[in-house]
């Protein structure tokens, strides 16, 4: 080994000794006769003396060194003087007196800082330069926490799950295209021209086989992929914790998930809270209706109380002719949110909440702001058209205190829905809600089996095509298929869905009725699915499973807004590596032996 210690693990018992560490150099200061270089590596940082007296050769070779270059260094660990100590440091309280440096590589001026994330974060960087270097972005002291912690994450899963007697199995990354509901990435296959492999979007058939197998508990952590737009939140390959059991229920799914990621969260992050032990459960319905969507951020309420009742009954004619439509009324209490504001104060911060609401479209936002003093009247162009019975009904209805800001919304469901959901997150900023050493974890349940697809006339998996409907719905298979729930279970946690699973059918004439309501003829079913039905044949027990965004995750832990930044090579947001370069054009002898031709569009003049 070229070091015999990292630069993070010297401390005053080791001083006297003789030392070799090697990094690089985070940072050099030159007053002359001593040299001082901050040597960083993975483990931490420590500082170097170079006193010119004492080690003049050493010296010279300091004095050539920069920013990033690559050094060994022998020397003696000192007990820094009194008074100099970096207490910021852990091996703050010592330095190395450097009697030998060699540089082992030299380097050129990064085109970013990567010894000062704080002054990275706070100047600003273009996100293609950290992507185009990202070998010295993941040089970074956050990255490179962010990459251990992710490491820390995966090796706890594995340790657990070994425990609980589950078997990772590998399952193949070249396999058959189906439809899944995204793109499939393909392969085309040179031994078998004209057929092509699909990259998995999932793993889930091939888990399902492994329970026919008797395996009975399986973990994967698993690359999958997808071709489809990309978001802050989505990458085109991405890994999942990918887990299937048999002989089991809903419930003993959703209680061994909690427990490893209640034990994971208290073991990597310990600076976290978890809000609520045990997560609560909640209805996919009750999710959309108060939160407005099925992925709820629960640390905080500002949930939407429906007030139709009491609005339809005002003098104000949009609520009253939407309540006769059958659409509802609702209101968000937004704690002490008026305040102490002025009149205009109060209709800019209106406006602004309703251009939100605009967005997510919505024809306007009505609002009432309760004063502070006891006698005095409410603010708010709606306030007039409410009886003062009708405004004390509707206080009480939404538990309104003094100084609260209450936003009501009045349209289509799916329109109130968007309009929540838009809202809750920017209310909450606004109002300092948002902990991020917070984790709000929850399970939403009882999704639709499936959703209406309005544009292709059919019904649409509200998951995927072989999650078992509730056994009290079965019957709905038959007469109005929209109404049956789903054995679905999704884990949330501050506004993202971390893991979703379900049941999984095992009986081959439930898998058969489910294809045609999702607009598959059973030939084409046959032709995509044949192998689980064919082993759907053979004695299929009981089985459920889930899988987890392990991007999202870490994420989550690390406190990053987005999944970029927990993996160590990510895509940016047009697919692309902008580090290597790819996709890149293939030779056309490559093409050749596989039997493509290219027809590209042409290029816009």
């Amino acid at each position: 080994m070229l070091k015999t210690h990292t630069c993070g693990e010297l401390r005053p018992e080791q001083a006297g000794q003789e030392v070799v560490l090697a990094g690089w150099v985070n940072r050099r200061r030159d007053q002359g006769g001593l040299i001082f270089i901050d040597l960083r590596d993975r483990w931490g940082v420590t500082q170097v003396v170079v006193d010119r007296d004492s080690a003049p050769e050493a010296h010279s070779v300091a004095d050539q060194a920069r920013g990033e270059f690559v050094l060994q260094v022998k020397g003696i660990v000192r007990i820094r003087p009194e008074g100099s100590a970096n207490p910021d440091l852990p091996t703050g309280a010592i330095d190395v007196s450097a009697s030998e440096i060699k540089i082992l590589n030299n380097a050129k001026t990064p085109p970013f800082y990567i010894n000062d994330d704080e002054r990275l974060e706070r100047e600003g960087l273009d996100e293609s330069i950290r992507m185009k270097h990202r070998y010295l972005d993941l040089r970074r002291q956050k990255m490179q926490k962010n990459i251990v912690l992710r490491h820390k994450t995966i090796k706890f899963i594995r340790d657990y799950l070994d425990q609980q007697n589950f078997v990772e199995v590998e399952t193949p990354i070249l396999f058959k295209t189906t439809p899944e509901g995204a793109r499939d990435f393909l392969v085309p296959s040179r031994l078998q021209p004209g057929k092509f492999y699909a990259l998995p979007q999932s793993p889930q058939q091939l888990k399902q086989m492994l329970m026919v197998a008797g395996f009975e508990k399986y973990f994967q952590v698993a690359r999958c992929f997808r071709d489809e737009d990309l978001r802050g939140q989505r990458q085109p390959e991405f890994t999942q914790l990918d887990m299937e059991i048999s002989f089991v229920e809903r419930e003993d799914v959703m209680e061994l998930n909690e427990k490893l990621m209640t034990q994971l969260v208290e073991t990597v992050a310990p600076e976290k809270t978890i809000m609520h032990k045990p997560f609560p459960r909640i209805l996919y319905k009750d999710a959309m209706e108060q939160y407005g969507t099925d992925r709820p951020d629960i640390r905080y309420d500002l949930r939407a109380i429906d007030v139709s009742e009491i609005a339809g009954e005002s003098g104000f004619s949009v609520f009253v002719k939407n309540v006769q439509a059958g659409q509802p009324v609702k209101c968000i209490r937004a704690p002490k949110m008026a305040g102490e504001l002025s009149g205009t104060q109060l209709r800019k911060v209106a406006s602004e909440l309703e251009d939100i609401a605009k967005k997510a479209g919505a024809k306007g936002l009505a609002y009432m702001a309760l004063p502070l003093e006891e006698d005095a009247e409410v603010k708010g162009p709606i306030g007039k058209f409410f009886t003062v019975d009708q405004k004390l009904a509707l206080f009480e209805a939404v538990g309104a205190e003094p100084g609260d800001l209450l936003l009501f919304m009045s349209d289509k469901r799916e329109v109130v829905y968007s309009v929540t959901e838009a809202l809750r997150p920017m209310l909450a900023s606004q109002l300092g809600l948002l902990d991020p050493n917070t984790l709000g974890f929850c399970w939403v349940i009882d999704f639709p089996e499936f959703m209406w697809n309005e544009d292709e006339k059919r019904w649409d998996p509200s998951q995927h095509m072989f999650t078992m409907p509730i056994e009290e719905d079965l019957h709905l298979l038959d007469t109005d298929p929209g109404a049956a729930r789903g054995s679905q279970y999704d884990m949330v946690c501050n506004g993202h869905e971390v893991a979703g699973g379900s049941i999984r059918i095992h009986d081959r004439e439930i898998q058969k009725k489910i294809f045609p309501l999702i607009g598959l003829e059973m030939d084409h079913a046959m032709e995509q699915f044949g192998h689980i039905l064919e082993a759907f044949e053979y004695g299929v027990p009981p089985h459920g499973g889930i899988a987890w965004g392990l991007d999202r995750v870490v994420a989550l832990l690390a406190a990053e807004p987005n999944i970029r930044e927990v993996i160590a090579f990510p895509k940016t947001q047009t697919g692309a590596d902008a580090m290597a370069g790819a996709p890149s054009p293939a030779e056309p002898g490559q093409l050749a032996e596989l039997g493509i031709k290219l027809d590209l569009p042409e290029d816009d003049e």
